[in-house]
């Protein structure tokens, strides 16, 4: 994109009517509001921050910033939604108590020992996905592979049986979709429908693991309904929701990192083959591998981060970057725009395998910070990995399909081939 281009969007930037220039390539419009204008009061209301600094504020003061979303979902979805009810629910839309306990919970099943036993299942299961590609000579890279992943892993997570999988992505993806600033009828109709039918699904399974309990080191959704203890159980609304917001979480999020990062590295010939020879160089050597991957994996979200943006609302006067915003402000946090910030990454438009002290805010930061962050580095380590020591000359046969999305950033379609 040009900057003439990039500064024409920028000035009349409104996330409810983006062009297609914007969805394909954002970070020079992000690069511009950076530098004319980084707390931008937008055409809806909201500001609009593009700072690393800025975000981190308000990361840090939740006290100061709610993430409870009543006030600005009600008039969005309407009160009485399936919508409303599910989104003012979820962890990730809350602020304590309720997101303490939750969060609580949650952590109890996602230990760094119980993710490190996640380690040979998930081997498996990329190698099963690797072999059928193989067998195929190509494929998809997100409908083959990186989607496939994370529904299986929250899956085992939930105990949810495989018979009942299959509908794991759509619903989410409907869910997700009607977060966009713009909401179609359409989005609208089918995030409604997929809340109330994956509700309904999870109603049976609840049932079925309060007569039949799991482990709950394992098992998130026995821990979920065994509570902490005496005046600690979830409500049965607070239960189903975060089920959900637990597929939702853990899903998009690492489907796109995968994905976006098959993709980058086509397009980057030179830091493919760089990974490729690092690779090759410790290829017996699995601490060596790992260690090599995981900043790997960190750069990939720092440079498209999955989830593009993020909202807070001021319940006080407050000031952020030098501008005054008054209580009841929503604030609008552009993830992608401060993890490109030069004042905190050098050479932040390039893609860095190797970068140090990579502080991007792709899983947020402060009490909100993604509570499944090391399930989703090892998701991407091991899926990105093994991918490439299978198949290291894999081209992409025709032009990615993005998602057209501004919250959520990565692609409906990538086809592939491995010959």
């Amino acid at each position: 994109m040009a900057e003439a281009r990039a500064r024409e969007i920028a000035a009349s930037l409104d996330l409810r009517a983006l062009p297609a220039d914007f969805y394909a390539n954002p970070y020079p419009v992000y690069a511009a509001l950076r530098e004319a204008e980084p707390v931008r009061r937008m055409p809806d209301g909201p500001f609009f921050l593009t700072r690393h600094a800025d975000l981190v504020a308000v990361y840090r003061d939740a006290q100061t910033f709610s993430s409870d979303k009543k006030v600005e979902f009600e008039p969005k979805y309407g009160a009485a939604s399936a919508l409303f009810e599910h989104h003012t629910t979820s962890l990730v839309f809350n602020d304590p108590p309720l997101h303490t306990r939750v969060r609580k919970l949650i952590m109890g099943a996602l230990t760094r020992r119980a993710i490190a036993d996640m380690e040979p299942g998930l081997v498996t299961l990329v190698d099963g996905l690797l072999d059928a590609i193989e067998a195929r000579g190509g494929g998809d890279l997100v409908e083959d592979f990186a989607s496939a992943i994370p529904v299986e892993i929250i899956g085992n997570l939930l105990g949810v049986p495989h018979a009942d999988r299959a509908p794991l992505r759509g619903w989410s993806l409907a869910i997700l979709g009607a977060l966009e600033p713009k909401l179609t009828p359409k989005q609208e109709t089918l995030g409604n429908h997929s809340v109330r039918e994956f509700t309904a699904y999870l109603k049976s399974l609840v049932a079925d693991r309060r007569r039949h309990p799991g482990d709950p080191e394992h098992d998130v959704l026995t821990r979920l309904i065994g509570g902490e203890g005496a005046g600690e159980q979830l409500s049965e609304t607070e239960l189903l929701q975060n089920c959900v917001f637990i597929l939702n979480a853990g899903h998009e999020t690492t489907t796109n990192l995968i994905g976006n990062a098959l993709v980058a590295l086509q397009e980057r010939p030179a830091a493919l083959a760089g990974l490729l020879s690092g690779m090759q160089g410790v290829a017996h050597d699995p601490q060596g591998m790992e260690a090599l991957l995981t900043p790997a994996v960190d750069e990939f979200l720092r440079f498209e981060s999955s989830n593009q943006l993020s909202n807070r609302r001021a319940l006080v006067d407050a000031n952020i970057g030098g501008v005054d915003m008054p209580a009841g402000s929503l604030l609008t946090l552009c993830i992608g725009a401060a993890n490109r910030d030069p004042a905190q990454f050098a050479d932040p438009d390039t893609l860095d395998l190797a970068r140090q002290n990579n502080r991007h805010l792709a899983f947020g930061f402060g009490i909100h910070q993604c509570a499944g962050l090391s399930l989703a580095r090892l998701e991407g380590r091991i899926a990105i990995g093994r991918f490439l020591q299978r198949f290291p000359a894999y081209r992409l046969t025709a032009k990615p399909t993005r998602g057209g999305r501004a919250r959520f950033r990565g692609f409906l379609k990538a086809p592939f081939s491995v010959a």
